[in-house]
This record gives C-alpha cells, sequence and structure tokens, in this order.
C-alpha cells in the first residue's frame, strides 16, 4: 500500500475513533438537528484541524462579522441599528456553541427576514421614475467600504443608487449599441430608438432581473441561513476548511467539473456572489482563457437571449443555467478582480479529458527547445490502472530527447495542483534521487516524501513556467526544483499561495445509530496538513517566488491565498539535508538579460501600465452615476485594451510545431485537429512562452 493511503487510513482511523467515543452533551430527545450538526462540525474541526481556533470571545467575533457579511454584504437590508441590536451577541457565540443555543442566529434570522420583506415591498416604486443621468452622483461598490443605513429613508437611497448603477450599465450599453446599428445604417429597431425609450429599456430589465433576484433570495429559507452560519464556523478556520449540508456537497461534486456537458469551471457561493474557484483542464472555458478563478459571474445567457441577473442566486440555479448541451452557446458577464466587467462566450461542450492530460510541442530556435504543458496533477486514485501525470511527463521527456530537445520548459501556468504522490515522482525525473516535500500534521513530526528511484530521464537545462494561478502541487515542484537549483522557474508573478491538505468527511460516520432519524448531517472538509519546501519554508501564503519575475497584470492587486478570509499563516520547520546542482548558468546574468529584453518589448510596457490601471482602478471604487463620465470611463478602458491587441497582433510569433510522432494522433479526428490549431495559434503568440525560450537559450548557450 502507498505511503499516501497509508497515512490516510490511519487519520481515518483517528477520526472514527474520535467520534466513536465522544458523548454529546445531549439525547436525541433533547438535541435538535441544528443543534447536532453544530457540535458535530465544531468537534471534528478542534480534533482534525491542524490549527484550529480556540473556541473564545475572539472566535466568537470572527463569525459574528463573517456571518453578518455574507447575510448581506452588499448591505441593501440591515439596518445599522440591527447590528447594534445583534452586537450584543458578538462574544457570547463561544458560549452558545458550549450551550449547543441558537439565539444569535434566531435574531439574526428573524431581522433578516423583516428587512427583506421591507425592500421587497419597495423597490419597484424607485424603478417605475426616469433616473436623472446629468447629476453628479457616485456609489461605492465595494462592501467593505459601505456603512449601514442609519434609517429606511437612507437604506431606500442606497437601494435608489444601486438599481440607478445597474440601470446606468445597462443604458450606456443600448445608446452604444444603437449608436452603431446606425452608423451601419442597420434596420434594426434599436436604431430608431430615442434615448428616452433606451433608459426607460433599461429600466424594464432591471426590473425583471431585480424580480428575479428577489424570487431568488426568496426561496432560501431558515435551513439555508443555518447552514450558513455554521458554514462560518468551519471558514474562520482557514479559506479550505468548509460546512457541505447534504445538497451542496452534491452540487460540489457535479457543479461544473465532471458532467460531460458544459462548460469546465467549479463554482463557489460566497458572500451572494457566484465565484470561479478553478477551471477544468481542457474544457471549453480553459481553452477559451477568458474565465479566471476569481471572477465572479453576475448574469448570464442563453445565446442572444436576454441575460439574467445570478449575482444572488442560489449556486444550484446559476449552474442550471450556465450548464447545458453540447454546441450551445452561454454568455457570462463577470466581475473581474479589478472590479471592471467582462462579457465571455463560450460554446458548451463535451469535457475532452485527453485535452487534461500532459501534451508537449517543439519550439523551433538556434537549438531545439521542447515544451510541455501540464494543466493538472492527475492520478487514478482508485487504482483503477487509469493515467498516471508523472508517467506521462516520463514519456513526453522521452518523445522530446529523441526530437533532438537541447533543453526542456514544464508550464505549470494554471495548474490548481493535485496528486501529491505524482509530484514526488515528477520531480524524480529531474533529479538522481533525494527529498522533496516534508508534510507535517498537528502535533507530529513531518513526513519526508522522497524520490528513490536513482535514474534521471533529462538531465539538461530546464524550466518550470508559473503564475498567480499556479497552486498546491504546483508549488511543491516550483519550490523542490528551485530548492535543488535544478532549474529556472520562471513566472509572471508569485504563485497562488495554498501549502495545505484537506480531507472531506461524511458526518453521518461520526455519530452512532442514536441519531439516524437526524440523518443526513452533510460533510465537513478539514484542513490537516501543512506542506514545507526541503529548505524548511511553506508554501503556504506566501507560494513561490520565480527565479525570473515577468510584468504582469495583476501584480499590483492582492491575489490568491493572501485574498481569502483567514489564511493559515506562513511558517518554517527544520530543513532537511539535499545534494544541490551546480548550475551551468548564472542565474543573475540569466536575470539581467531578460530584464533588457523585457524593458524592449512594448507588449510588456503595455502589461505594466495596465497593471499600474487594474490597481487604481482597484482601489478607486466610487463609480459615477453621471452618464458622460461613465461612458468616458469605458471609452478609457476599451481604447487600452485596444492598444495592447493591436501590439499582440505585431507580435513576431513564435515557432512552436507539433512532434513528428504525434502527427498521425492529431490528423485521426476533425476535433483533435481543430483544438490543436487552436493550441498552436495560442502558443505563437503567448510573450511569457516566447521570453521563457529566450531564456533557455541563454541557459543552452
Amino acid at each position: 500500500m502507498r505511503r499516501s493511503r497509508l497515512i490516510f487510513v490511519a487519520s481515518m482511523l483517528v477520526v472514527l475513533a474520535f467520534f466513536a467515543s465522544y458523548k454529546l452533551f445531549r439525547a436525541p430527545s433533547e438535541l435538535t438537528k441544528e443543534q447536532l450538526i453544530m457540535q458535530v462540525v465544531m468537534q471534528g474541526i478542534q480534533t482534525q484541524h491542524f490549527n484550529p481556533q480556540k473556541i473564545d470571545d475572539k472566535f466568537s467575533v470572527r463569525v459574528f462579522d463573517l456571518f453578518i457579511k455574507r447575510m448581506d454584504n452588499s448591505k441593501k437590508f440591515f439596518l445599522q441599528s440591527d447590528i447594534d441590536e445583534l452586537s450584543k451577541f458578538k462574544e457570547k457565540i463561544d458560549d452558545e456553541l458550549n450551550d449547543a443555543s441558537v439565539d444569535f442566529f434566531n435574531k439574526a434570522n428573524l431581522i433578516y427576514e423583516k428587512r427583506f420583506a421591507e425592500a421587497k415591498a419597495y423597490y419597484s416604486a424607485l424603478l417605475d421614475r426616469p433616473f436623472n443621468f446629468k447629476e453628479e452622483e457616485t456609489i461605492e461598490t465595494d462592501g467593505d467600504k459601505i456603512v449601514y443605513a442609519k434609517n429606511v429613508s437612507e437604506l431606500k437611497d442606497a437601494w435608489r443608487k444601486s438599481l440607478k448603477y445597474q440601470t446606468l450599465v445597462r443604458y450606456s450599453d443600448m445608446i452604444e449599441a444603437r449608436d452603431k446599428a446606425k452608423e451601419k445604417e442597420d434596420t434594426a429597431a434599436i436604431a430608431k430608438k430615442s434615448n428616452e425609450e433606451l433608459e426607460e429599456d433599461a429600466r424594464k430589465k432591471v426590473l425583471k432581473s431585480t424580480d428575479e433576484a428577489f424570487k431568488n433570495l426568496g426561496e432560501l429559507d431558515r435551513e439555508d441561513r443555518f447552514n450558513l452560519y455554521v458554514g462560518c464556523f468551519a471558514n474562520v478556520q482557514d479559506p479550505h476548511t468548509e460546512f457541505f449540508p447534504p445538497a451542496d456537497k452534491a452540487n460540489f461534486d457535479i457543479a461544473m467539473s465532471g458532467k460531460l456537458e458544459g462548460i469546465g469551471a467549479q463554482l463557489q457561493q460566497k458572500d451572494d456572489e457566484i465565484k470561479v474557484t478553478s477551471i477544468v483542464p481542457g474544457s471549453p472555458s480553459y481553452r477559451n482563457g477568458k474565465l479566471k478563478p476569481g471572477d465572479i459571474i453576475v448574469k448570464v445567457a442563453q445565446g442572444s437571449a436576454e441575460p439574467v441577473d445570478v449575482s444572488e442566486m442560489r449556486l444550484d440555479k446559476a449552474i442550471q443555467l450556465i450548464r447545458g448541451k453540447k454546441g450551445t452557446e452561454v454568455r457570462l458577464t463577470v466581475k473581474k478582480p479589478d472590479a471592471t466587467f467582462e462579457v465571455i462566450t463560450l460554446i458548451r461542450d463535451v469535457i475532452v479529458l485527453e485535452d487534461s492530460y500532459a501534451q508537449s510541442f517543439m519550439i523551433n530556435n538556434e537549438k531545439k527547445i521542447g515544451y510541455i504543458r501540464l494543466p493538472g496533477f492527475y492520478a487514478d486514485f482508485s487504482g483503477g490502472g487509469g493515467r498516471d501525470c508523472a508517467k506521462d511527463i516520463k514519456t513526453e521527456l522521452n518523445k522530446l530527447k529523441n526530437e533532438g530537445a537541447k533543453g526542456v520548459i514544464l508550464d505549470l501556468r494554471d495548474n490548481g495542483g493535485g496528486s501529491l504522490e505524482s509530484v514526488v515522482d515528477m520531480v524524480g525525473l529531474f533529479i538522481p534521487q533525494g527529498p522533496v516535500v516534508q508534510v507535517k500534521a498537528r502535533d507530529a513530526n513531518p513526513t519526508l516524501y522522497t524520490d528513490k528511484d536513482p535514474s534521471v530521464t533529462f538531465d539538461g537545462p530546464f524550466e518550470v513556467m508559473v503564475n498567480e494561478n499556479s497552486a498546491s502541487a504546483s508549488e511543491i515542484l516550483a519550490a523542490a526544483i528551485q530548492d535543488y537549483n535544478r532549474g529556472v522557474i520562471i513566472g509572471s508573478t508569485t504563485s497562488f499561495g495554498k501549502g495545505t491538505v484537506q480531507r472531506m468527511y461524511n458526518m453521518d460516520d461520526m455519530v452512532n445509530s442514536t441519531y439516524n432519524a437526524m440523518k443526513p448531517l452533510g460533510s465537513v472538509k478539514i484542513t490537516m496538513q501543512k506542506f514545507y519546501r526541503v529548505s524548511g519554508g511553506s508554501t503556504q501564503l506566501r507560494g513561490v517566488t520565480p527565479d525570473i519575475i515577468l510584468p504582469d497584470a495583476w501584480s499590483k492587486i492582492k491575489y490568491g491565498e493572501k485574498q481569502e478570509d483567514f489564511p493559515l499563516q506562513w511558517d518554517e520547520i527544520k530543513p532537511t539535508p539535499i545534494t544541490k546542482y551546480q548550475p551551468t548558468y548564472d542565474i543573475n546574468k540569466l536575470k539581467a538579460t531578460s530584464q533588457k529584453r523585457v524593458e524592449d518589448q512594448k507588449a510588456f510596457a503595455l502589461i505594466e501600465e495596465e497593471s499600474v490601471e487594474l490597481k487604481k482602478e482597484s482601489d478607486d471604487t466610487q463609480v459615477s452615476l453621471n452618464l458622460e463620465k461613465y461612458q468616458m470611463e469605458q471609452k478609457s478602458r476599451k481604447e487600452e485594451k485596444k492598444k495592447f491587441e493591436e501590439v499582440e497582433k505585431n507580435l513576431t510569433g513564435l515557432d512552436v510545431v507539433n512532434l513528428s510522432i504525434d502527427i498521425e494522433h492529431i490528423n485521426s479526428d476533425s476535433t483533435y485537429t481543430a483544438r490543436n490549431k487552436e493550441m498552436l495559434k495560442s502558443l505563437k503568440k503567448d510573450i511569457y512562452l516566447n521570453e521563457a525560450s529566450q531564456v533557455m537559450m541563454d541557459m543552452i548557450k
């Protein structure tokens, strides 16, 4: 049995032994299902979490603040007086946990239901009359900067501004569409409409989408809000410890990640928003490249149909709108991390697993450079003889060597991780043998994962590409290569910074048969271990800093694990001895030469400009509700985007080709042929890969 399975079995025995011996405070006849769920979740976390929060007043304040934020992130329901009343419980949630009480939740739920009913009664009246888009007025779009209204009158005004902003966005888009139609002498109906008619149409659309949002919110009941409350107990431990009620667990398993037809994005509902957490390799979203982890989906449209607002929709309902049959079109309006909006058009497709496997290409330069793209660290965890990424990488390396590659670039950009054992095996393809990563559980000595195979598949110049979405297993590999001096890490910024390991447990297995009538209880995912480099530092929070850092549009914006609520902190343990490589290249000279090339590249200069602009937009969350000013802002953004697109068109393309051994397979199916063509087109225009290949040429020389 493999080491990871032994560790997993051992940890399961500890958990089951604990829950078998744990005595709940009350008998089932004296305990509600809500109380049971609270106790089981918290006891599981307290006994198994890597660094559980002490159940005290500090914990109570964290849960209080997070729950209130998630109940009303936009501050459009609670009044300041409501928060003042609820604040009496702010340091008492820990006491309620000990007493199996839900008094705070009951009070918060009653107040929310009252305010929800009030808002539902007056928002339509605010959309009855035209808005004045000539007056000087702004709206704050960052929920953290918004203050609670002092009274109902202030709350109504906050709703007025919000509805006005939504109308402004639609109204501006309609004016642009009408003017374009006029220029083209299009006979479409919109070309004949006046500004007043367009403004009225925009308000009608906002009314429709708000009606839908309230309808969806109205479908949430006490149980849904209680699940949100318990979820806060888990999330204040760290971002990856979560509670899943039965229905949400099922959605988690199927939501956009494993079904045959869809767009291939994993979603999470957080703070009333639907957030993209990862992109499924090989999926339409992955191939399109515009939808990214961290994006917030705010609207969904079927083809050319009117978009449906999903900003406050239940996750399962939003998924139903996003999913669909192969070949059908879905348009997603997403909010980017810098608060800008973008419409992304995707054609639903069968998720082709082959696209998620390692692929290799050859870059023809003065000398041949091998390029391997690895979307994820896949493995057959069931032991059914499926594909393993380490074995596939070994195959691709041998193919590249046979076709004359003098150096190899391994691309781990947007690789969210996967199999730990595969990482160890993969690092072993580039070093004779030795420690790769340390894994530590709470109150335990670190476990050392070591490559014991003395053979080396590729011993030539080696590079690893990373970006802000390279996480977990990707960071382990990059860190090991860096610590051994085995290759150069090149990337646009530091990696994501997820250095933790989680296990999912079915809570039904954690209580005895006495409580069968209350099942199903749900599942809890608990952070149980942390990764540490062989040099001793954790990859948690800090990630891996590339040896050569390239300009990145998002570099000045807080991103990755550090943007999450309550991430575990960075720490370090004792390093383990390793035999480092003596590079044939001078890393400082490589950096200097790369920096000079980057400074001479207009595309990189524009990216630097864009990073400053995105930071400014991210910090300045006040948006003008004056039509003229809003249109000027939008025009400026489009012109900036157009500048980069023009430079991109004129980029000298890389000479990237398929390996001769792969041609027959690629041409065996028109789908493979089309996707390969799309991939080659993307690689040829990839300025980061272009610079990585230039660095590789310096390493080979």
